[in-house]
């Protein structure tokens, strides 16, 4: 007989594609191979999320879609953001679900599948103990995902930050970061592999190293990384928090080229009364002093936040206020979320008096403004050479991404002729659209 298989299905965002990556190892590791066709594996995961509305819709459209496929024998596992929180609920709406594993303990998925196995089980299995995700239990497996040239890299999980619209705290607990060696031993590994660009993940990435006692711990962690792998030539940043990029790390970002001058960080709102009602820091003087270092700092810094529009008691002058401040700062990417009711948050008494009309309509508003400055500030680039990262071809073109672009969530970079993937080519901007950039190599012939 072969290896037993295991199908996983990874939802949501990139902290969750690194979870997913980290089980697949132990499963590998526990003599398990992994298949892409759910109906040859024993054992069908679902790496769930939970984060709003439409995230638990699609997981459990996911789970619904394993189950009437599951035959008998197959084992049928929840885990994730979603049964963290609703492990139960899921199990009600999902009856075929024979076992649920949530965030914080994972790394137990071996186990889980072992136990799911070997015992009769008339009632699902649920495995969702109190404890952290990451620090003390490394269990000696990753904590990446690697997508072509590039791997995100977890530094930490969980949050203590007290934002009231948000469930991460209730579904991955307080912020735990992992130990320096742990996170630069990854980095060498990716390095011998030729990855070309680290992308550091956390909830709250400036927060790393608080709980170890760690002063600055983002900026000693970059510096860190920026000399250890010498041969990673991108090292890019996600999810700051404001308030909490300090004159150091600005420092450090811009002193190391590898470390590309792209930062992450989610602002939310920009008037101080929605900012305090969400819980959020609401001093727009630091942002706009902390902007203004950065770009001194660093002369080709690009921008990405993220808002959220129609947040309860949010008013027109409000949302004016928002609209302001992007048209004066000019992001360079910006993503905008309405309002999700998310039960059990500090929001919850707030209720959800916000219209969904006005919310979509709002977040219009505020997409076109956007779209009319990220197409400015492309047409600004045109005739300037950048360094693009070849992630895939076809056609007689190449895709890739410039340091302005995190996989994903940002534009592309299109370019005539096809490159191999993984390539850092230099490219000669040559055309301009509201997201992406067209252009071709340096010195090429056409």
């Amino acid at each position: 007989m072969g290896k037993p298989r295991f199908h996983l299905v990874s939802l949501g965002c990139a902290k969750n594609t690194v979870d997913s990556e980290s089980m697949a190892a132990l499963l590998a590791g526990a003599g398990y191979a992994s298949t892409d066709r759910p109906e040859q594996a024993e054992v069908l995961i679902v790496n769930t999320c939970g984060f709003i509305g439409p995230a638990r819709e699609e997981s459990l459209a996911v789970l619904r879609e394993l189950a009437e496929g599951k035959r008998q024998g197959q084992l049928l596992i929840a885990a994730g953001c979603l049964t963290q929180r609703h492990g139960a609920e899921v199990v009600r709406q999902v009856p075929a679900v024979d076992g649920v594993l949530g965030t914080r303990r994972w790394m137990d998925v071996v186990e889980v599948v072992r136990q799911l196995r070997s015992q009769p089980h008339p009632e699902p299995l649920y495995h969702l103990p109190d404890v952290p995700t990451v620090g003390s239990d490394e269990r000696g497996v990753a904590r990446t995902a690697v997508q072509g040239p590039s791997a995100y890299l977890k530094i930490a999980d969980g949050c203590r930050r007290p934002c009231a619209f948000c469930a991460i705290p209730l579904i991955k607990g307080t912020a735990v970061s992992r130990p320096p060696e742990a996170i630069l031993a990854e980095a060498h590994r990716l390095q011998e592999q030729g990855v070309r660009e680290l992308i550091l993940i956390a909830q709250d990435t400036t927060d790393y190293g608080h709980d170890l006692g760690l002063k600055d711990g983002l900026a000693t962690l970059l510096q860190d990384l920026a000399r250890a792998v010498p041969a990673i030539d991108w090292i890019r940043v996600l999810y700051a928090y404001p308030g909490y990029v300090t004159d150091r790390l600005i420092e450090v970002m811009a002193t190391y080229e590898r470390i590309l001058p792209y930062l992450d960080m989610p602002l939310q709102h920009a008037h101080p009364a929605v900012l305090r009602r969400m819980r959020r820091p609401a001093n727009m003087d630091w942002v706009h002093r902390t902007l203004e270092k950065m770009r001194s700092a660093m002369s080709d810094l690009a921008l990405r936040t993220t808002f959220i529009v129609g947040y309860p008691g949010e008013t027109e002058e409000e949302f004016q206020a928002l609209l302001d401040f992007v048209a004066e700062v000019r992001f360079d990417r910006v993503g905008v979320f309405t309002y999700s009711f998310e039960p059990g948050t500090a929001s919850e008494p707030l209720g959800d008096p916000i219209g969904q009309d006005v919310k979509e309509a709002r977040r219009e508003r505020l997409m076109a403004l956007q779209q009319r400055i990220s197409l400015e500030k492309n047409q600004a680039l045109v005739g300037r050479t950048l360094q693009v990262l070849i992630e895939g071809h076809g056609d007689g073109l190449s895709l890739g991404r410039s340091y302005r672009d995190a996989p994903e969530i940002d534009g592309m970079v299109i370019v005539e002729g096809e490159i191999a993937p993984g390539e850092l080519v230099q490219v000669r901007i040559s055309g301009a659209l509201p997201y992406d950039l067209t252009g071709v190599v340096e010195g090429a012939t056409g």
